[in-house]
């Protein structure tokens, strides 16, 4: 990862951290540095970038049982999820009753698109891995809380970090 990327990759997980919970299920773990930092949890990936500790080859059918994690996170990842709908929906299995929260974090459509062309050059990410089909641009607070709720979150937090320029968002459970 470039000096860039990791820079990103260190504003994200400290955004994250203060909201994180009991043990931490990390999707689209990357090279799995939010894990490693806060110390309880795993990190899935469908992509192997060296330190996943569970490479799956779907996000929607994890090996892990009902009610297994007080948090799940998936950072700069949802967009690159083309079943997010599903994915969000194990979520809610994987997730404990009582306290249990998703933690999103998310960069707009624009902001992302123009980010992606300005660094494909130079950006590992979208050399190795490409943009598959399914796969979008960011997303905005409106699409992120209409398939969240739809999988049966409410929105409990949402703020902005990184100038502005990155939001993060924590659910619940409803009901």
């Amino acid at each position: 990862m470039d000096f860039v990327g990791a820079w990103l990759e260190r504003r994200r997980i400290a955004a994250v951290l203060p909201h994180a919970r009991g043990r931490l299920l990390d999707i689209g773990c990357g090279a799995n540095h939010l894990v490693r930092g806060y110390g309880n949890g795993v990190g899935v990936d469908v992509y192997d970038w060296g330190d996943v500790d569970c490479l799956v080859e779907d996000s929607a059918s994890l090996p892990f049982p009902d009610k297994t994690f007080g948090t799940i996170s998936i950072l700069a990842a949802l967009n690159h999820i083309p079943n997010r709908e599903a994915v969000l929906k194990e979520c809610h299995r994987l997730l404990m009753d009582g306290g249990g929260r998703l933690i999103i974090t998310m960069i707009p459509p624009f902001i992302s698109s123009v980010w992606h062309h300005i660094r494909f050059p130079w950006d590992a990410d979208q050399k190795e891995r490409g943009m598959k089909a399914g796969e979008v641009y960011g997303m905005t607070r409106e699409q992120i809380n209409a398939l969240c709720v739809r999988a049966g979150f409410v929105l409990a937090h949402a703020e902005k970090f990184m100038m502005g320029l990155n939001s993060l968002y924590v659910f619940h459970k409803s009901g």
